[in-house]
């Protein structure tokens, strides 16, 4: 969204294509580190967002997934799911990420039937219940935090020995009510048939198993970058991440990248905000200096 209202401001013709937007905004329920806000509502500044862009007069389609991308001499083509086909000289590609699986048994049939990877859009649904956490990091114990705000009963299990999460996270979860931490433990099993009704993990230290009751779990495994669209395009990292420069730059020229989807360290809003301004004056450049424009 930043890289389209730059673009705009630089009087580019672009459109902006997304599944949503916000992204992963609006999988979380408050952010205290967007500047200007000590704490705002994700889904207040995720509309702030979406309300900027639409003041411009830039073409958005919603609603789109992206399916494939090829280049022809100085003319990107971008393939849709809706069968539109889109053709500019420059491309951003600011797809961000999206969350890991777990890949256990359970976890695709009883989705959205107790397995759930967004506590702000299911955390409602489990006051009062008992809830598997999977994660160490920011995310599992945010999604901890949400549910204990709806008096539901915690299990939080983290795969590797150690919690990641930031010290401040750590301390205000475990004064937050009913939360059972089981570190360095595996999930095995997600258990149920309509519905989930339990989780079995595997304490990885003597590999004995134990069975926890639960109505459901929340996954905050990480996440992978979307950028399979480009994946025989582009030069990629180890771990699928389109790697830029500086500049946004990609290995293919013309074609600039941006937010949590690049290898740019730290994967917070605010930069990647700030990688997609720098990606659409990038792409500015290059159009002038190869007067495209």
């Amino acid at each position: 969204m930043t890289a389209a209202v730059y673009a705009a401001r630089k009087m580019l013709s672009c459109a902006l294509l997304s599944k949503d937007f916000g992204g992963q905004i609006r999988e979380t329920s408050e952010v205290e580190n967007w500047l200007g806000f000590q704490n705002i509502n994700a889904k207040d500044l995720a509309d702030s967002f979406e309300e900027h862009v639409k003041s411009f007069s830039i073409p958005v389609a919603i609603g789109t997934g992206i399916t494939g991308v090829t280049k022809q001499e100085d003319t990107f083509r971008v393939s849709t799911d809706t069968g539109t086909l889109y053709s500019s000289r420059t491309l951003i590609l600011a797809t961000g990420k999206r969350h890991r699986l777990l890949n256990v048994p359970g976890e695709k049939e009883l989705l959205g039937r107790g397995v759930a990877y967004c506590a702000t859009c299911d955390a409602p649904f489990y006051k009062g219940k008992k809830v598997v956490v999977v994660g160490g990091g920011n995310s599992a114990f945010t999604t901890a935090m949400d549910l204990l705000k709806v008096d539901a009963e915690v299990t939080l299990v983290n795969f590797i020995r150690g919690w990641q999460a930031d010290e401040a996270l750590q301390g205000r979860m475990k004064q937050g009510g009913k939360v059972t931490l089981l570190d360095y433990h595996q999930v095995s099993t997600i258990e149920g048939a309509e519905r989930v009704t339990g989780v079995v993990v595997t304490d990885r230290e003597n590999e004995q198993e134990e069975r926890i009751e639960a109505n459901g779990i929340f996954i905050e495994v990480g996440l992978l970058p979307n950028s399979d669209m480009v994946k025989d395009l582009v030069d990629l990292n180890d771990q699928g991440e389109v790697i830029v420069d500086c500049l946004c730059r990609t290995s293919v020229e013309g074609l600039y990248g941006a937010g949590d989807v690049t290898t740019v360290p730290h994967k917070q809003i605010i930069i990647a905000a700030g990688e997609g301004a720098k990606a659409a004056l990038s792409a500015y450049s290059y159009l002038i200096d190869k007067s495209l424009i």
